[in-house]
């Protein structure tokens, strides 16, 4: 038997139960991990609340990171007690979690473990989101929301790495200061002003090459505002909420836009593109060329508490599980 998170019924934070339960047998192609820590990440309050539904009850938890305790039939390539990480599992708030072993990753002896598990989603999502989703190059300008987030610090240091100007919207003067860290520009308090003309402002009129909202509801309107003409608007999640029905001809009469909802798992399809950024990753974390922010540490049977601080925009940088 394991200690583990479960959910019976959706609903507030209250409704995840630390509870015993089987340790999980890893089947074909699996790998039973050890778990040292697990990310945190938006997309379970959305399962939690039944925002996106699943089979009940469960355990949530797709990233973390540890050490291989059982492998299953066929599984070649991973040893026992193999440092490896994830971002593709299932049942991460848990002392043991299985994955896929073609979405596991080794970690280098140099990358901490628990860092290796703040880094995988929110990590590879940052590298997709500059390298792949909208390619950044050196001189053109991005809007990135919650610059201050998990997301968004490792995006804004991966986009001025590229040579982009970042302008990043937050909602404190603390998470301003860690914006500019990070290697932001020009940070706007959210609550202060109105982001649109203030980035209108900063870019002599013209706009941003690519707005980055991971928001939603409460920035998409302002966010079309602050694009160029054939300007990108990536959306990638709602924390504030879902954004609207779109008609086409805004996106026409806003200057020829271009509007994607890209996600992370259509940009790790195969196991080549998943070391690609999972190794960038690692490469500059060791280098200390991109520092990976963990804001707060909660014992796995405190998820309630994580969540809570997740969803009430109390953080700055990552949030983890640990065991």
């Amino acid at each position: 038997m394991i200690k583990a998170i479960r959910i019976h019924e959706t609903g507030g934070p209250e409704v995840m139960c630390y509870e015993d339960v089987p340790t999980p047998e890893p089947g074909p192609g699996q790998v039973r991990v050890r778990v040292a820590a697990a990310g945190l990440n938006y997309i379970e309050i959305y399962h939690r609340t039944g925002l996106y539904p699943q089979p009940q009850p469960f355990t949530p938890g797709g990233e973390f990171a540890g050490t291989v305790d059982a492998l299953g039939p066929g599984v070649g390539g991973f040893a026992l007690g193999d440092r490896v990480a994830t971002a593709s599992g299932a049942g991460g708030y848990a002392e043991c979690a299985l994955a896929p072993a073609d979405k596991l990753v080794a970690v280098p002896e140099g990358v901490d473990l628990h860092l290796a598990a703040a880094v995988m989603l929110q990590g590879m999502t940052a590298h997709y989101l500059a390298y792949s989703t909208y390619p950044l190059k050196a001189g053109e300008t991005c809007l990135v929301h919650a610059a201050a987030g998990g997301v968004g610090l490792l995006l804004t240091q991966i986009a001025s790495g590229l040579g982009a100007r970042v302008i990043g919207t937050v909602g404190s003067p603390e998470k301003a200061a860690l914006a500019r860290a990070a290697g932001a520009s020009d940070v706007i308090l959210y609550r202060n002003e109105p982001f649109a003309p203030r980035v209108r402002e900063l870019t002599g009129g013209r706009g941003v090459d690519v707005v980055y909202d991971s928001v939603g509801q409460d920035t998409w309107e302002g966010s079309l505002d602050c694009l160029r003409p054939r300007g990108v608007m990536v959306t990638f999640g709602n924390s504030s909420g879902p954004v609207p029905a779109v008609s086409p001809l805004v996106l026409s009469t806003k200057g020829s836009l271009f509007l994607t909802r890209p996600t992370l798992w259509h940009y790790i399809v195969t196991p080549e593109e998943l070391a690609w950024r999972a190794g960038d990753l690692f490469r500059w974390m060791a280098a200390g060329t991109l520092s990976v922010r963990v804001d707060h540490r909660f014992p796995m049977a405190d998820a309630a508490g994580a969540h809570r601080a997740l969803q009430g925009r109390a953080t700055a940088g990552k949030v983890l599980l640990v065991p």
